[in-house]
């Protein structure tokens, strides 16, 4: 038997990008590259963990609007061509890189990545949901849900309303999509105030989890720190997460992904050849973009890089794996010690650390499974609702208001660069709950349409990462510019619904472009 345990959880998540209008469109880059860099490479990982007998669990919480286009067959379609047009890039960095093995290795692996990426994507008919409920129903993965479009609540507690509409959506969006009611719930940017755990009880969430001071700050003081859950006066599970684990692994400075044997994520081929060459394959416009594919270590601090060596590289993120799983036995030996239960270590990450900007993440991750299945005792890997299931009897504490952003709180998500917006928000909230309230129970199909769509329209308006964009200083127009339509869209629904007139075309075209939930119900909005 294990002397505690250990949960490792991934948050994946994007903003819902979706423009059928262009061709190409550089902010819908962002799903391809997760997909091709993070979600099939978990799917493969999972498919050999399987076929080695390796028992296994993880966390996920997969966001609405992350699956929500994941399940989108135009997005499907753009990823698919932008799947080919790396494999011929591929063919020709082979032909281009034939006197220099050292590069040539690389471009041959990186063909065989996008070719069998491909053959993953067309297995699962496009839609790799599939592929996660898959494991889900087998045993291996928890998938939880999140507020429908990531909205951040701590900032949205002056309109209840759209908290509970976030908790709403996005329970009703996840038990259709996954065959089951989500028993967690990952709050966006842990982002937790206190009471807002009577919605998710409603809705009939099980657990969230909060950052490490949520718990160490609550009422009373928690007994065991961070290493039990602890419930709400509501009867909702918070777990807290553990600092020390979780450092190690997302810290690019004290971290294992910044080790100099690790693949480079800034020098990609994209920007580093030839205009006419990499044309075909960048901005129809001309501008440079990431390819995904990359010749070069980390090797340093300075711009000096050497060739990339995936040997070296796999033997790194072994000896990294066996270096965590160490410190986890030590970790919990010595809670085991001291507490009247075996302890959990919460460990959540951003899903896109593990490939995506970590290239060798998921591999890291499947020498972390396999050994913790075969090479010690003293840890287990476990699902929140496992633990709750062998302990159900916890302390009651009140978690205290909290984020996992810089310095803890609210700054990253209200500061000069993104105030602007929260007035706008809470003044179309109060409007959403106006018209649900006069309007709800209309017979006029189109007004139905209408406020189904100025539902989408505010949700999609709250999502943090325009406020987070903006205070990051990259893509900042193009989150104002979404926060701004999304905005300026729901006070035009609004005044049509109001005057009785609402205009059917301007409705149709937003029901085509922005058709995330299409069984929303805005009678959640009160």
């Amino acid at each position: 038997m294990p002397k505690g345990y250990l949960c490792l959880v991934l948050h994946a998540h994007l903003p819902f990008v979706r423009h059928p209008e262009y061709d190409f469109y550089l902010e819908e880059q962002w799903l391809f590259e997760a997909i091709s860099e993070t979600y099939i490479p978990l799917i493969w990982m999972f498919k050999r963990l399987e076929r080695e007998k390796v028992d296994f669990r993880l966390t996920m919480s997969m966001t609405p609007p992350l699956v929500s286009m994941l399940m989108d067959p135009h997005l499907q379609d753009k990823y698919l061509k932008r799947l080919d047009q790396l494999i011929e890039l591929c063919h020709k960095e082979v032909e281009r890189t034939r006197w220099q093995p050292e590069f040539q290795r690389l471009a041959i692996m990186y063909l065989n990545r996008f070719c069998d990426a491909k053959d993953t994507f067309l297995e699962y008919g496009k839609n790799i949901v599939q592929a996660f409920k898959e494991y889900q129903d087998k045993g291996y993965l928890e998938i939880i849900t999140c507020s429908a479009t990531h909205g951040f609540f701590p900032l949205m507690e002056t309109t209840r309303p759209s908290v509970r509409a976030q908790v709403a959506v996005a329970v009703d969006f996840h038990s259709k999509v996954f065959g089951r009611a989500p028993r967690g719930i990952w709050l966006a940017e842990c982002g937790y105030h206190p009471g807002h755990d009577e919605i998710l009880r409603e809705f009939g969430i099980r657990f969230f989890f909060v950052e490490s001071h949520g718990i160490l700050h609550g009422t009373p003081r928690p007994k065991y720190g961070v290493y039990a859950p602890v419930y709400t006066r509501s009867g909702v599970a918070v777990f807290g997460r553990d600092m020390e684990s979780s450092k190690q692994v997302w810290s690019a400075v004290e971290g294992y992904p910044g080790d100099y044997w690790y693949r480079d994520f800034y020098r990609d081929i994209g920007y580093d050849l030839e205009f006419d060459y990499i044309k075909p394959y960048i901005q129809p416009n001309g501008l440079r973009m990431h390819t995904g594919i990359k010749y070069y270590r980390i090797t340093g601090k300075t711009d000096h890089k050497e060739v990339y060596d995936p040997d070296r590289a796999l033997q790194k993120a072994a000896e990294h794996a066996g270096n965590f799983m160490f410190n986890r036995e030590k970790q919990v030996e010595y809670l085991a010690s001291i507490m009247d239960r075996k302890p959990i270590i919460v460990a959540p990450y951003d899903a896109e650390l593990f490939g995506h900007w970590w290239f060798e993440g998921p591999l890291w991750l499947e020498f972390l499974f396999k050994k913790i299945h075969y090479d010690q005792k003293t840890i287990k890997t476990i699902t929140p609702s496992e633990y709750l299931n062998e302990y159900p009897r916890n302390q009651v504490v009140t978690p205290s208001f909290s984020s996992w952003g810089w310095k803890g709180y609210c700054e990253v998500w209200l500061n000069g660069s993104n105030d602007w917006i929260y007035k706008h928000l809470h003044k179309a909230s109060e409007r959403m709950t106006e018209l649900v309230k006069v309007y709800g129970g209309s017979t006029d199909p189109r007004v139905q349409r209408a406020l189904k769509q100025a539902l989408r329209e505010l949700l999609l308006a709250q999502s943090s990462d325009w406020a987070f964009i903006m205070h990051t200083g990259t893509h900042v127009e193009y989150a104002v510019k979404r926060t701004k339509e999304h905005l300026l869209n729901f006070n035009k629904l609004y005044e049509e619904i109001k005057q009785g007139n609402v205009d059917e075309d301007f409705l149709s075209s937003l029901e085509e472009k922005n058709n995330i939930f299409p069984e929303i119900n805005p009678l959640v909005h009160v």
